[in-house]
């Protein structure tokens, strides 16, 4: 969830841009200085929705293009990573329709102060929260979006890296273990209190306790969610699958059990309704079982060790959230949704405790 609902559609759901004029000029004199030409009489604009990464709608060389950037301030590691996420964009997009193209990345500071990226604008319908508003009258939409969430993760665990140019992307060997031990350290970081700290520790110990089944890597995108995909209006199918600054290879049940942590039921505990990141407490969404099912009949995969992999993804989303609250605390961002953030993630990972020992609910 490093990036919340980075979203590329109309621009009705936009603000205008946040730069400075100064900035966007350096921008225009740098894109000049490479062949391209960013069209400075067209207004620039924020896209909306984003809690971490921000999206801007600009004009270059004719055609309207996302130019994607980090927050502000001091970064956890390995996220929102413009590099990483360029060279999938520029790479998968041959191999998957619905990954738009990456099409220029810098990390010269000196142009707008952070890194930056232009990626490919794929216009359409983005369902944020829980927010069904725009799919009135569709009685069918939940179990078409339940089934499309499916098929298009099945879709993405299914490309061949080599193919794709993407064969030494990340690390996989040891891919479990080094995500438990680094979401165990970055949440050590942030946990503010020793009854925190304890929460963060045992959790950290019991999923080290666990087995994992060893299975072969795959394209991740490690933050799989409605929000993140663009979709046709008429058809619901994917248009564009979004935010992908922190992909890699690795586990393929890594990215079910992502999905799953957001994935809330009318019955879960009360953390997970506050989350609010997809709609799938309306009627008609399937529920997390039928959607593990469904994915490992589409793919083969055999998924015992879900309940243990759900675990860790509550893991890592809670301690999310204490980062995206260090941030707001620290200055780095001033949104104030961000404020309730800390008790958020201790109550995700009370949720992750209370799952680690069958007492969910």
């Amino acid at each position: 969830m490093e990036d919340a609902g980075s979203e590329l559609i109309g621009t009705d759901s936009m603000s205008a841009a946040d730069g400075a004029q100064s900035d966007w000029a350096r921008l225009a004199r740098y894109l000049d200085g490479r062949g391209m030409s960013l069209d400075l009489s067209q207004p620039i604009r924020r896209f909306a929705g984003g809690l971490a990464n921000r999206n801007y709608l600009v004009v270059v060389d004719g055609q309207p293009t996302v130019l994607r950037r980090p927050p502000d301030g001091d970064l956890p590691p390995g996220a929102h990573d413009m590099a990483r996420e360029h060279r999938i964009l520029s790479r998968l997009s041959d191999a998957l329709p619905f990954v738009p193209r990456g099409l220029h990345h810098c990390d010269d500071r000196s142009v707008i102060g952070v890194p930056f990226q232009l990626i490919e604008y794929r216009p359409g319908l983005v369902i944020r929260g829980t927010d069904l508003s725009q799919l009135d009258g569709r009685d069918d939409a939940p179990d078409v979006l339940s089934e499309m969430l499916v098929a298009t993760l099945a879709a993405l665990h299914g490309v061949d890296a080599c193919e794709a140019g993407l064969q030494d992307l990340g690390q996989p060997e040891g891919f479990i273990g080094r995500a438990i031990a680094g979401w165990s350290k970055r949440g050590m970081l942030v946990a503010d209190g020793a009854a925190l700290q304890a929460l963060v520790r045992d959790t950290s110990h019991w999923l080290l306790q666990q087995t994992f089944r060893a299975r072969s890597p795959t394209l991740l995108h490690c933050d799989f969610k409605l929000d993140n995909l663009i979709l046709d209006p008429r058809t619901l199918g994917p248009v564009a699958l979004v935010d992908w600054d922190m992909g890699t290879r690795g586990d393929p049940l890594f990215d079910l059990a992502t999905l799953l942590s957001y994935w809330a039921e009318p019955n879960d505990p009360p953390a997970l309704h506050r989350l609010r990141q997809m709609p799938t407490t309306n009627p008609g969404f399937w529920r997390r079982a039928r959607v593990a099912q469904h994915y490992a009949a589409l793919t083969g995969t055999d998924i015992d060790d879900l309940p243990s992999m759900r675990v860790l993804a509550l893991f890592k989303l809670g301690i999310v959230f204490l980062q995206l609250h260090r941030q707001w605390v620290n200055g780095a961002v001033k949104d104030d949704r961000y404020a309730d953030f800390a008790a958020l993630g201790e109550d995700i990972l009370l949720v992750a405790r209370d799952v680690s020992n069958g007492s969910e609910g």
